[in-house]
């Protein structure tokens, strides 16, 4: 189901967050809440800052490494499969489904951190 979707083209979030994890591992640990804090109030850049922070931070909010294929892939992890969802969930004000995906993978604490990265990320992206 998934594959058909990533080959008709309609990942342009999934290949963009792939693209943004494959650069971050190369860079130091940031603070969740802290980076959350930081983001600038430039479009542009907070989209890019948001991107960055999420895919830096999002073995934080899980409790692991999340498993992310390369851009272009065609096949989808359970991970990446999971960030669409809530990403659409928060896209279509879907709060049932959002709260239901959060409270099965992400601590408490973390829910509102990562729904405002996620959502200004998603919010660039007109489909998912």
């Amino acid at each position: 189901m998934h594959d058909a979707r990533i080959q008709q083209g309609h990942a342009p979030l999934l290949d963009h967050l792939r693209h943004v994890a494959r650069d971050a591992r190369c860079k130091s640990y940031v603070d969740l809440f802290g980076a959350c804090a930081s983001l600038s109030v430039n479009r542009d850049i907070a989209m890019q800052a948001a991107s960055d922070v999420l895919m830096r931070c999002l073995s934080q909010a899980l409790g692991r490494r999340p498993i992310l294929f390369r851009a272009g892939e065609p096949e989808t992890s359970f991970d990446e499969d999971w960030l669409l969802a809530l990403a659409r969930s928060l896209q279509t004000g879907d709060t049932a489904s959002c709260t239901f995906l959060l409270h099965s993978r992400v601590p408490k604490h973390a829910h509102r951190n990562l729904v405002f990265l996620l959502g200004n990320v998603a919010d660039n992206f007109p489909r998912i």
